[in-house]
This record gives structure tokens, C-alpha cells and sequence, in this order.
């Protein structure tokens, strides 16, 4: 995969990124079943992306405007631990993490799709829309994928992430 030379440098930066939940990580869908319970679908090669992430030394962050007990779990089989959920102001969970880590906020990824998302794209060092994503977050963001939500986001922006960093070898 090419990426643009400007990403690529930024890519370069990145010490976090952090990823909002439906319609990035998921396919944006909320399904329930009869007894109403709530689904989602994670997509598998997400989940050992963000596991070469952190092997590779970058931190991987979710920041989610919604409260589902699924995400939990999934933040637990990656080995998340910088999870916001229910995020009415993404801004102040962002700010948290870059405390926590002592980073400036250039060295932050941000992958969203929505409207909510835009207060992070135009702070961060990388924003990462998907291309179903709002059109106003697109105009917003560095880096479109060419992954829809749920389809492998975290698996492109782990490969353009590691590129950056001259770390990704499976070309």
C-alpha cells in the first residue's frame, strides 16, 4: 500500500492511536436480538494489528461517545488500557491519555468517522477518517482508508503507522 509522503511523516510521530468505535472498529450498525441485547462485529485482523502496534511500541487508545459491555471485552483481549467510553466530550478523554503519557499532541493518531470525532482531528498530529465516514470529518482528516468501518480499518492505519516508523516489513 502507498501512502502519501506528508501521512507518511506524521505516521512517523505517532506514540498513540486512538480509535473510535462504531462505524471505524465495527460497521457503524447497532443490531439487537430479541431479548435485546446488543451486537457487534469486530473484525480479526483489527485485533492483531493492534497487537503489532503495541509490540512495536505504539499504544492503542479507544475513545467512544457509546457504553457497550462488548467493547469492553474486546479492549481486554487487546490489551487496551486507554478506554473511554460514554465520552460526551472526547476532548477531555484525549487530554487524559496524553497526560497519562506525558506526550505532546502531535504524537497522536485519531481514527473516526462522525461529527464528534472533528474536535480530535483538528488537534491531533494524524486524523484518519474511513471513507463512509461524514463528509465534513472527511474534509477534516489527513488520511482517508480505503477500509470501510469494520472492514479492516485498524489493520491499514497499523501498516501506515508502522511505515512511518520504518518498522513495517511484510511488504
Amino acid at each position: 500500500m502507498n501512502f502519501p509522503d506528508e501521512v507518511l511523516r506524521r505516521a512517523g510521530k505517532v506514540a498513540i492511536v486512538a480509535f473510535d468505535v462504531d462505524g471505524v472498529l465495527t460497521d457503524g450498525k447497532i443490531y439487537y436480538s430479541d431479548n435485546g441485547r446488543e451486537m457487534k462485529a469486530f473484525h480479526v485482523q483489527d485485533g492483531s494489528a493492534i497487537k503489532l502496534m503495541r509490540e512495536n511500541g505504539v499504544e492503542v487508545a479507544i475513545i467512544t461517545g457509546r457504553r457497550s459491555a462488548m467493547v469492553d471485552r474486546r479492549a481486554t483481549e487487546l490489551g487496551i488500557k486507554y478506554l473511554y467510553q460514554g465520552s460526551d466530550n472526547k476532548r477531555d478523554a484525549l487530554d487524559a491519555i496524553t497526560t497519562a503519557l506525558s506526550i505532546e499532541i502531535d504524537a497522536v493518531a485519531h481514527v473516526g468517522d462522525d461529527l464528534a470525532d472533528i474536535v480530535l482531528f483538528d488537534r491531533v498530529g494524524l486524523a484518519i477518517c474511513v471513507p463512509d465516514g461524514h463528509p465534513t470529518a472527511i474534509a477534516h482528516a489527513h488520511y482517508v482508508t480505503q477500509a470501510h468501518g469494520g472492514g479492516g480499518v485498524a489493520r491499514e492505519v497499523c501498516q501506515l503507522i508502522l511505515s512511518g516508523k520504518g518498522l513495517w516489513k511484510y511488504d
